[in-house]
């Protein structure tokens, strides 16, 4: 149970991807199928809620056609005189034209071009058959009966007339009674759609009928399209914009569309009722097929799913990580107690062993005297180097760490820097060798003891991580428009993996070797901070088993002066110096 809470406990991290990932997966095939689905039966759906738009527009015009019509047809039987026997029987008389003309009058239809009533009727039977053609526009009749010369251009009329009359004029003949009296369409020529309705008496018998020509104009300007502007919005609120409604002969010669397109007439459609029988409304999308919309339905819910996904893969993960990265600071903070109640206990009781003997008088020797002070003197300097990495990573990460910069030469900061540092490197048995640049080194703007500080600490790392070697080489250059501190070591080397890390706060390097080396792992990630802080960086190379160089690199001051060539004084050192435990000239 305890590996199964430690193998949890290091691959937190995995261990929440998969939980989450596989839970997710399949909620993505399962919508990847019901879209899949959603993108075959769409179009079906679509194209059946087009029709059922088309057959609302079909209702509402033909419904008010309809209407309309019958109320301008519904003559008033009383002007149709159908008696006989009748010796007196006049053609001329036998519809009474100013009852027509007023009812014509009082209901008038935009639909129509041209009105006629008929009857049929003889002096002794039903045997002459009268039409009165009616027009509409200036309130008369142009042809009543007999009493006019029908003109070679209303001859194909009167024909159709006829023909759409004949039947309810068989029945007046007959006498018979229609079961119905709803109004008859005749489109067997399109050129003249006539609509007609029988005209009945008290006793149902048809006495006559009364018809009208329909405009075809008037038809799809007054009725259709308004129709058809006034429905979209509400049935395509989103998309009425690009709603294509057209419409067709029995030729497929186009009548009306409600905007241009290009194309593909119409996805589907169907066929008008009661009149215009013979021509087809379709409908269509602007831009695409109802198969190409419903692919790209199914591609925008398929990526907004997958977009989904991965935002929240992406959220858990960084949830994730972050939970890993605290709990790794956390470990690393315990570490960074300990090593700290490590560091600053082991000087203090050589301190005070040290102390006790010197006041309790048990050593006489003058050189032992010394040898004791000057053990004192280091560990106190490892104190105070401890404690100033501390308080300056307590203000680095409060924000507070402040710098005064000035012009300084850094060649005296490093050799000012190794002299203090000399009593440390004595007592580990190090030596070290600096060597400096063949050239002046421009000056730089720097803190100097911030740089001093940041040097100390890559020394006392070099002085940790050495090993079973006991030379640290420092080497003063230049590259380009930057001056380096190179300090290097001979000792086991940082692993690639690694690299990057040991500049992180509290960071120890796992290698088994350095299993026994203290520290608080704060010195490497000062020593960034410091040098970022400078505007330059530090930088890393290092070899397993053969050491690491780390290099700091800052930015050479604009504004400085080539220095005049270097001579040899007292606080100089030769281009390559050993230095052998101390720092000297």
């Amino acid at each position: 149970m305890s590996k199964l809470k430690k193998f949890l406990r290091q691959n937190i991290l995995w261990v929440g991807l998969i939980a989450v990932a596989i839970p997710l997966l399949a909620h993505l095939w399962l919508q990847y199928k019901s879209l899949s689905q959603l993108e075959a039966t769409l179009p079906y759906q679509r194209k059946a809620y087009m029709r059922r738009y088309l057959s609302e527009v079909f209702r509402k015009v033909i419904t008010t056609y309809e209407h309309r019509a019958e109320e301008t047809l519904n003559v008033p039987h009383i002007a149709f005189h159908h008696t006989y026997p009748n010796p007196d029987y006049d053609p001329r008389k036998a519809i009474d034209f100013d009852i027509v003309k007023e009812h014509f009058t009082n209901h008038r239809f935009n639909g129509s071009r041209l009105q006629f009533v008929g009857i049929i009727s003889g002096k002794l039977e039903p045997s002459y058959v009268t039409i009165s053609f009616y027009d509409p526009v200036t309130n008369s009749f142009i042809y009543r009966g007999e009493d006019s010369k029908w003109s070679e251009s209303m001859e194909q009329e009167r024909s159709a007339a006829h023909a759409a009359a004949a039947n309810w004029m068989a029945m007046i003949m007959t006498k018979s009674t229609p079961k119905s009296t709803a109004l008859t369409v005749d489109e067997r020529d399109p050129k003249y759609r006539i609509i007609v309705k029988p005209i009945v008496d008290e006793n149902s018998h048809v006495v006559g009928v009364a018809g009208m020509f329909l405009d075809d104009d008037v038809f799809v300007n007054d009725y259709l399209s308004p129709a058809v502007a006034e429905l979209t919005p509400g049935w395509f609120p989103d998309e009425n914009k690009n709603v294509i409604v057209s419409v067709f002969d029995r030729d497929e010669k186009l009548i009306f569309a409600n905007q241009q397109y290009e194309g593909k007439a119409y996805e589907t459609g169907a066929v008008f009722q009661f009149v215009y029988t013979d021509w087809y409304m379709g409908i269509r999308m602007r831009n695409m097929t109802e198969e190409e919309w419903s692919r790209r339905y199914f591609l925008t819910n398929l990526a907004f799913s997958a977009l989904t996904a991965l935002v929240l893969i992406g959220g858990i993960v960084l949830a994730l990580r972050t939970a890993s990265r605290a709990m790794k600071l956390s470990q690393m903070k315990a570490d960074f107690v300990s090593n700290v109640s490590h560091e600053l206990r082991t000087p203090l009781a050589s301190i005070r062993v040290f102390g006790e003997f010197l006041k309790m008088g048990r050593v006489t020797e003058q050189n032992k005297v010394s040898e004791y002070g000057e053990y004192i003197e280091t560990e106190s300097r490892r104190l105070t180097q401890l404690i100033n990495n501390i308080l300056d990573f307590s203000k680095i990460e409060s924000g507070q760490k402040t710098y005064k910069f000035e012009q300084t030469d850094i060649e005296q900061v490093v050799i000012d820097t190794l002299r203090t540092f000399e009593v440390v490197l004595e007592q580990n048995g190090f030596s070290v060798n600096l060597e400096r640049s063949q050239q002046p080194l421009p000056s730089v703007v720097i803190d100097q003891e911030a740089i001093a500080q940041a040097f100390i600490n890559l020394l006392d790392n070099a002085v940790k991580y050495s090993g079973e070697a006991n030379e640290i080489n420092v080497t003063l250059g230049r590259q380009n428009d930057f001056v380096t501190i190179s300090v290097r070591d001979q000792g086991i080397g940082i692993s690639s993996e690694e690299r990057d890390k040991v500049f992180e706060k509290f960071y120890r390097v796992g290698n088994v070797l350095v299993h026994d080396v203290k520290g608080s792992g704060l010195g490497l990630s000062i020593v960034k901070h410091i040098v970022e802080a400078h505007k330059g960086r530090v930088t890393v190379e290092s070899e397993l088993g053969k050491g690491s160089t780390f290099i700091i690199h800052l930015p050479v001051d604009d504004g400085s002066i080539a220095k005049p060539e270097r001579k040899d004084d007292e606080r100089t050192f030769g281009p390559t110096l050993e230095v052998s435990s101390q720092v000297s000239n």
